[in-house]
């Protein structure tokens, strides 16, 4: 039997007070109740944690648009591959799976070592429970790439290249993903301390976190800057650049895109040496090795180039 989860977001965006957990939405207009002369127009948008039931095991939204973020990212990866001309193209359906799997495994484990081991050393058996939150997309692109190089490697496929033609689709990928944080309440921001802002339902870990204080929608902003990114690496790609390049450049633009979008951030909110999350530490070093990797290539390629 299918039924429909009642569970929903409210994205609040006006300046009059903001609606409170249990006020009736009608028809747009967000009242405490049907009596209540106190109505606002806002923009009250269903988004549903689980999408129905299927008796009682729950499909959820979460694990929909993650798996249809990473057929996506590979059916554009295909795409650039035959683009590209190597031939590379009957490697992506492969190189999708298994990178796809161990960019999953990557993130959780990340998460739950880096962030929340205190809890899961506690709750092993918990530890592969991605539904309750915790997949970190940093620990996900570690050993996704990781991965792929070892079966360049193997397949004896130019990894600079290959690494070219995917980091657009990549990044594609990533912003897919961000959606499905959305519906699963799951890497949120921080309260606005303002009327604007989302309000997650109960049954999300940022109502757990903060209530129902609207909260910046952190994980809106960077699916689209993810967007904006993929659309900078594929012009990137038209240009002279040197092999290796354009995953350089990828690393750094997203880097520096989630450096400045955990100031934002409300679900980790702990400092290393009272200056920067975890999460803007390891932006700085990727950021910085993929910004040397990057003039070095170009010196590379300079120095090849006959006079």
């Amino acid at each position: 039997m299918l039924t429909l989860h009642p569970a929903g977001y409210r994205i609040i965006m006006s300046n009059a007070p903001t609606v409170r957990a249990g006020m009736i939405p009608l028809g747009g207009l967000s009242c405490s109740s049907k009596s209540d002369m106190h109505c606002r127009k806002d923009p009250v948008i269903p988004m549903h944690q689980y999408l129905f039931y299927i008796g009682d095991f729950p499909l959820r939204a979460y694990g929909l648009v993650l798996s249809l973020s990473i057929i996506l990212a590979t059916g554009v990866g295909y795409f650039l591959a035959k683009q590209d001309g190597r031939g590379y193209e009957k490697y992506v359906v492969d190189i999708g799976i298994y990178c796809g799997i161990a960019g999953l495994l990557g993130a959780r484990l990340w998460d739950v070592f880096f962030f929340d081991w205190d809890y899961y050393s506690h709750h092993l058996t918990e530890i592969l429970h991605v539904w309750q939150g915790g997949m970190a997309i940093q620990g996900g692109i570690l050993l996704g790439v990781t991965v792929g190089l070892l079966y360049a490697r193997h397949h004896q496929l130019d990894a600079w290249a290959l690494g070219d033609i995917l980091a657009p689709a990549i990044i594609l990928g990533q912003a897919l993903g961000r959606c499905a944080n959305l519906l699963n309440g799951d890497a949120f921001g921080a309260p606005t301390g303002s009327s604007f802002g989302i309000l997650y339902p109960s049954t999300t870990l940022a109502y757990h976190t903060y209530g129902d204080q609207p909260l910046w929608p952190a994980e809106i902003w960077e699916g689209q800057l993810d967007i904006v990114i993929f659309a900078l690496l594929l012009m990137f790609r038209c240009t002279n650049h040197a092999k290796g390049q354009c995953l350089a450049l990828y690393v750094m633009l997203y880097s520096a895109a989630r450096f400045f979008l955990e100031y934002l951030r409300g679900d980790y909110t702990q400092l290393i040496l009272g200056l920067f999350k975890s999460a803007q530490m390891t932006s700085i070093a990727a950021f910085s090795l993929a910004a040397l990797a990057f003039l070095l290539l170009q010196w590379r390629k300079h120095r090849k180039t006959p006079e």
